[in-house]
């Protein structure tokens, strides 16, 4: 995924601003998450790597499969994102629905990092709520244009957490790990094409989770103007795909807690653009 590494940061400085701009949201709907405590990273990822990590000791190889530099102030944003996905299952929990303008970072593993990812966000709270009993059943609905690879791997043998992941089937990562149930979808897929397997499928599997949580990733680099997407969904696809997704949350009263997940296209304005209609209709549908 050869792009540059400033380039995806500058959406979570602007999304915020844009929401505010036009009323969406006010300051009063923003938290701000400490740093996530050592021992709560460590439920989900090795000592070993964790400690590399946090000392910048990865090897080169290693370096090169995240994509970025490693910086002590890139290891710190992760453990704010992934604090943030915490608190945002829990205020999902309380209020039906919690966003977090950062995170999705679903390619990061248990003992590596890959695809801008050091931290697994997901997995983290995952197994935060399981391990303090908030929740029995968890569906993580991953619809990022990449494959939600290391959070697959990492609940492979964990019946409680479901991950479902629809993807671009030639897209990064080249080799794709099992999800509990993955959709690779062709190169230049439309909306029309997209939404039907999104319609058919995610009722079916809340019928059968039965979750008590939805960990949704709304990733935007599905977008046909996404410079690493390869699908040929429109702006309004995007839309309608959230739309769905929220819809059914509402209608079946789960809680569901959001991460940002990918957006690469050329114009800022439209990856802003796509992010910032997931926080519209999450106020429209919730409140």
């Amino acid at each position: 995924m050869p792009v540059n590494h400033r380039f995806p940061m500058i959406k979570y400085e602007l999304i915020p601003e844009q929401l505010l701009y036009e009323g969406t949201i006010v300051e009063d709907n923003f938290f701000h998450p400490k740093a996530i405590e050592e021992e709560i990273i460590l439920y989900t990822h090795s000592e070993n790597y964790w400690t590399r990590l946090k000392n910048l000791d990865l090897n080169p190889r290693e370096i090169r499969k995240i994509g970025f530099p490693l910086r002590k102030d890139l290891v710190d944003r992760g453990t704010y994102i992934s604090q943030g996905t915490i608190d945002c299952c829990l205020f999902a929990l309380k209020y039906g629905i919690s966003m977090n303008v950062a995170g999705g970072t679903h390619h990061s593993f248990r003992d590596r990092g890959e695809g801008f990812c050091l931290l697994n966000d997901f997995a983290i709270a995952s197994n935060y709520l399981l391990k303090n009993n908030l929740v029995q059943q968890i569906l993580i609905v991953d619809l990022d244009v990449h494959q939600g690879n290391g959070t697959a791997k990492i609940f492979e043998h964990e019946s409680r957490v479901f991950t479902f992941s629809m993807h671009g089937e030639k897209n990064y990562p080249t080799q794709k790990e099992k999800s509990d149930l993955d959709i690779g979808l062709p190169d230049k897929c439309e909306d029309t094409f997209y939404l039907n397997q999104l319609y058919h499928t995610l009722p079916r599997l809340i019928d059968m989770v039965q979750p008590d949580i939805i960990l949704y990733l709304s990733g935007v680099d599905i977008i046909h103007s996404d410079k690493l997407g390869r699908l040929n969904i429109s702006k309004e696809g995007c839309k309608k795909r959230d739309e769905f997704v929220l819809g059914l949350c509402k209608k079946n009263n789960i809680p569901i807690a959001i991460s940002m997940g990918g957006g690469y296209s050329p114009k800022i304005a439209d990856i802003v653009d796509a992010h910032a209609n997931t926080f519209r209709l999450a106020q429209y549908i919730f409140f």
